[in-house]
């Protein structure tokens, strides 16, 4: 349904919210400005009306919603008129000057059952939405301290009219941003500690402001941190910081580089342990920038469904008290209370990254959907370009650059390094993480699977696997427990987990692909793992597991890469709700050297290896890379938040190899 709206307001962010209405069920019926010429300019640019009295706008247009972009002064006034006159407001920032007007506002709404909402919705920009995540993710364990900026600089240099933002100052123009997105996650002010305002601006400039250009100030939040806020028409927006936040916990900290950003930046979230340097924490899936309007369409989208929206209105209206509690502590010299206004933080959705429970066939509930997994796990073989390495340090920097499932193993012999990362200060909460382990195929029989199983579990410090696998189909003799294998000689690990017979040959052992299977079923019976998966199996292999199972494959993971795309296997398990995981993406011999890689990777900003984890990423397939180099694992997680287009997907898959072998 479309609905009409009407501008109050015809300046420059008026054309930045109606460059976004094509995209809506919104329709531009109308455009009011004091001055003519503009907003017969933008009315004829959408086929609206032109106006240059709000009332004779409101009498005239049949609109239900007004978009009040007016001056910031002008913003109370006009949402009173158009709420007088029954219409839906939503309003640019700040909703008024004054907490008792901004009330007057709620009130006035409330009475006549009509929305209102207020700019910023910046809680909703890719960035922010990402380091909410971290936030609700306990990476940062309790946040105490916030520094906060908001830095627009002198508006006399880059803002044709800058009279509105002279007269009111940096707070009620910048420090609504970082207050706002502060609010949204932390809840209301309790009160404003201390606050001063300075007057300085430079002796050349014949344009001043009316109002301190530069103000800080220490905040309380009812349940969360102190926040240091400093907002300014001085320091220069180009500055370091423009509207930075960094917040430090207990296990961690947190910066964030634009508080009221609309676009996505790899580089703009970034978390590092207490004691860690800062790691990029990069977006794993594709990201869409916030439009101005979107805000008003999701307000229109309310109304039609028969809801009156107030909630960022009461946001805002808390924004301009607290502002207000500033410039009182600034003239008093004393702390001073801020009234709530029903604020509340927004709640942050997590990411799904633990299996959905299971009906009693084994199958997820509901539709029985594949199981959700991560964009992209971290592989974390200890065995690397022909020897073993130490993977803790890796496994630690995976985890704060936003990696949230963890491919482990018996085999590794490292699960209790992982165990040990996962219980550190600053890791992320237990249900944020995707724990998918793997018998070594030494311990296929139902004794030694059991106890394998059990023995993972109690070296990663958990209750129960998110998914547990046959490492390999296969099965070998059995030589003894595989624990702790990374504290053991070389030749110790290899006696264990690649025995012999007396002629020198892999031994193996009498136990079925259908037996170990039925063996890894009395796992799931135990309650040691959610899901169930197989590494390393054919389609013929698959489908001798589906004949007998009582429990279905939820994950396969075979080795997968342009070389050898597993394509047959990949459609089985699509049709099937199978998930496919990916592993050793990026070591075939020669693949990052393939000029198409290169060439793909140019049109699309990603290095080869990107290319062919953004590959696996836009076929559904879940890659697992190893690396132990930072960039390369920060790298790795931001490519598969690309998707790559069927000419780029048909270029690579012509670099299949049948004949490929290790």
């Amino acid at each position: 349904m479309t609905v009409n709206c009407l501008f109050v307001g015809a300046g420059d962010i008026a054309d930045a919210y109606a460059a976004g209405l094509d995209g809506t069920t919104l329709s531009l019926a109308g455009v009011c400005d004091l001055d003519a010429d503009r907003a017969t300019e933008l009315a004829e640019a959408h086929g609206a009306r032109a106006f240059t009295d709000v009332d004779a706008a409101l009498g005239d247009v049949e609109a239900p919603l007004v978009v009040n972009l007016t001056s910031h002064a002008a913003h109370a006034d006009v949402t009173e008129r158009a709420l007088a006159a029954d219409r839906h407001v939503y309003s640019q920032k700040p909703l008024a000057l004054d907490a008792e007007r901004a009330a007057d506002l709620l009130s006035l709404a409330r009475d006549r059952g009509l929305a209102l909402g207020c700019a910023p919705e910046s809680h909703r920009g890719p960035t922010q939405r990402r380091a909410a995540r971290l936030l609700a993710d306990g990476r940062l364990g309790p946040v105490g301290l916030v520094y906060a900026h908001a830095h627009a600089g002198r508006i006399t240099d880059w803002h044709d009219d800058p009279s509105s933002f002279l007269e009111v100052g940096p707070l009620y123009d910048g420090a609504v941003y970082p207050l706002s997105l502060l609010v949204s996650w932390f809840g209301p002010v309790d009160r404003v500690r201390t606050a001063d305002a300075v007057d300085v601006w430079p002796d050349r400039e014949s344009r001043r402001p009316s109002a301190p250009s530069h103000v800080e100030a220490t905040l309380s939040f009812v349940d969360g941190p102190v926040v240091r806020l400093t907002a300014s028409f001085y320091a220069p927006h180009r500055g370091r910081e423009f509207y930075g936040l960094e917040l430090h916990g207990d296990d961690g900290s947190l910066y964030l580089d634009g508080a009221g950003a609309m676009a996505d930046d790899p580089e703009a979230v970034r978390f590092g342990r207490a004691g860690r340097e800062y790691t990029p924490v990069p977006a794993q899936t594709p990201t869409e920038s916030l439009g101005y309007v979107d805000a008003v369409a999701r307000l229109a989208e309310a109304v039609d469904a028969g809801r009156r929206p107030r909630a960022s209105a009461r946001r805002a209206a808390h924004v301009v008290a607290v502002c207000n509690g500033i410039e009182r502590a600034a003239q008093e010299c004393g702390p001073v209370s801020v009234r709530d206004f029903a604020a509340t933080a927004v709640p942050t959705p997590a990411p799904t990254v633990r299996p959905p429970s299971t009906g009693d066939d084994g199958r997820p509930t509901g539709s029985g959907a594949a199981l959700r997994l991560p964009p992209v796990g971290f592989g974390c073989s200890r065995y690397r370009d022909g020897e073993y390495v130490d993977r803790a340090d890796s496994i630690e920097q995976a985890l704060d650059a936003g990696y949230r499932l963890l491919d482990s193993a018996e085999l590794y012999g490292n699960e209790f390094r992982i165990g040990d990362r996962l219980a550190a200060p600053g890791a992320p909460d237990r249900d944020r993480v995707f724990l998918l382990g793997k018998v070594w195929r030494t311990n296929h029989r139902r004794e030694h699977l059991l106890e394998a199983c059990s023995g993972s579990l109690e070296e990663l410090g958990v209750d129960a696997f998110d998914c547990y696998t046959l490492h390999w189909p296969e099965a070998w003799a059995h030589r003894g427990p595989l624990s702790r294998l990374a504290e053991r000689p070389v030749e110790k690990q290899e006696a264990l987990t690649f025995p012999e017979d007396a002629n020198g040959n892999v031994e193996t052992a009498d136990v079925s692909l259908e037996r170990a299977w039925a063996n890894l079923e009395a796992v799931h019976e135990r309650g040691l793992t959610r899901t169930l998966g197989v590494c390393n199996v054919s389609v013929a292999q698959l489908d001798r597991i589906l004949d007998v199972c009582t429990i279905p494959p939820a994950v396969v993971q075979v080795e997968r890469h342009p070389y050898r795309p597993r394509t047959d296997l990949v459609r089985r398990c699509r049709d099937l709700g199978i998930r496919v995981v990916a592993h050793s993406p990026l070591s075939a011999p020669g693949l990052l050297d393939e000029p198409v890689l290169a060439a793909v990777g140019e049109e699309h900003g990603l290095p080869p290896a990107g290319v062919v984890l953004a590959w696996n990423a836009t076929r559904g397939v879940v890659p697992i890379p190893s690396s132990t180099t930072p960039d390369h694992i920060v790298a790795n997680a931001r490519a598969v938040g690309r998707r790559l287009d069927d000419d780029a997907l048909a270029r690579i898959d012509a670099l299949e190899d049948p004949s490929f072998e290790r």
